[in-house]
């Protein structure tokens, strides 16, 4: 059964990541960034529907041609309550069209996510779903906005603190390895 929801989908976006891109942006999110640019995507409640109608048209509109990356965002795509339906998505987009790159903004750091996997946390399994979404993309915006920090200037982020990670080359590294500073 799906359960997340939605804010929004660009059909063509050229903000929210390298190059011609469809943007989706879930539904909810538990860090309520200071001055957030989405504060609207909050609400878990809120939104529309994620249907397997509404699904199906994103990956229609992520087989086009001059569509070369899919942004995650949101609201928060790593929330406990969006993470089954986010993989379920990034999975299937990395397997239909491997040559298109995933952008994955979330407001957990690379630390967060990756010292995990050698700690004994609560909700583990929770933990190992980020691991396997971050795994399957190809860039990774990571951290909370934080409104002290703005910096019009960065490209792709808000913050200062706020990272563009390569996640490919930083897995084969096993060490963070940036997009672009």
């Amino acid at each position: 059964m799906i359960k997340i929801k939605y804010a929004q989908i660009r059909k063509m976006d050229i903000s929210n990541g390298e190059g011609i891109g469809i943007s989706l942006f879930v539904q909810g999110c538990h860090f309520h960034c200071k001055n957030c640019f989405n504060s609207s995507t909050w609400d878990f409640d809120g939104g529309k529907d994620w249907t397997e109608e509404v699904r199906e048209r994103f990956l229609a509109l992520v087989s086009r041609a001059q569509i070369k990356r899919v942004s995650i965002l949101g609201g928060e795509p790593l929330a406990n309550e969006n993470l089954i339906d986010v993989l379920d998505l990034v999975n299937e987009i990395k397997h239909s069209y491997p040559e298109k790159t995933i952008w994955l903004y979330t407001g957990y750091t690379w630390e967060e996510i990756w010292k995990s996997k050698t700690e004994k946390f609560k909700y583990f399994k929770n933990r190992v779903l980020r691991w396997e979404i971050i795994s399957m993309c190809d860039v990774m915006v990571d951290g909370r906005y934080v409104d002290e920090l703005r910096d019009i200037s960065l490209a792709w982020r808000g913050s200062s603190n706020q990272r563009v990670i390569n996640v490919k080359e930083s897995l084969k590294q096993e060490r963070l390895v940036l997009y672009c500073d």
